[in-house]
């Protein structure tokens, strides 16, 4: 027979299960220099999601998009995921080129975001980036987790540099359709 005092921490084992964190319930967002960094000793794709704190459906894309455990997972496990605000002031080291934030009218831009976005400050954006930081997609936008995953997975798993976007929609949702 189990003491008293072993009695009340056996109780709560049942709910510390239930409640442990899923590793993917959310994306590991990380700066740009962060990313950059780990990129050199193991190569990845980038994800840049490009937002400003004011915007709602940036947050919206947070909660409804980015913390679907699917998505999350998908691009932590394929991406470096980054989280630029486009009106940072600080600045950013790339590639010998020091970028900087520009003050315009009430808010400004940083010139990163600019340049990622070929300067269509669009809010939310995300952009693709390939082992060598070129841009493959810049997809402006809100995106629910179904449609975003299946973009994401294009890019991912490479499909972008033999197929077609119709053609690979339609060989997703045909796959999709039949594992219903």
């Amino acid at each position: 027979m189990l003491s008293r005092k072993y009695f009340i921490p056996l109780l709560f084992l049942p709910l510390l299960a239930f409640n442990s964190s899923n590793p993917y319930s959310e994306v590991g967002w990380m700066s740009f220099e962060q990313a950059v960094t780990l990129s050199k000793t193991t190569e990845r794709k980038l994800f840049v999601d490009v937002y400003t704190d004011w915007c709602g459906w940036c947050k919206k894309m947070d909660t409804n998009t980015f913390s679907e455990t699917r998505v999350a997972k998908y691009l932590g496990e394929n991406f470096y995921p980054i989280k630029l605000d486009a009106e940072q002031t600080g600045d950013i080291q790339f590639n010998d080129h020091t970028f900087k934030f520009i003050e315009q009218g009430r808010r400004g831009y940083h010139e990163l975001a600019a340049a990622l976005l070929n300067g269509k400050m669009s809010y939310p954006s995300v952009v693709f980036l390939n082992e060598k930081f070129e841009i493959i997609m810049v997809l402006p936008g809100y995106r629910e987790a179904d449609e975003f995953l299946k973009i994401a997975k294009f890019v991912g798993d490479d499909h972008y540099l033999t197929t077609s976007w119709e053609d690979y929609s339609i060989a997703y949702d045909t796959e999709l359709t039949a594992g219903e």
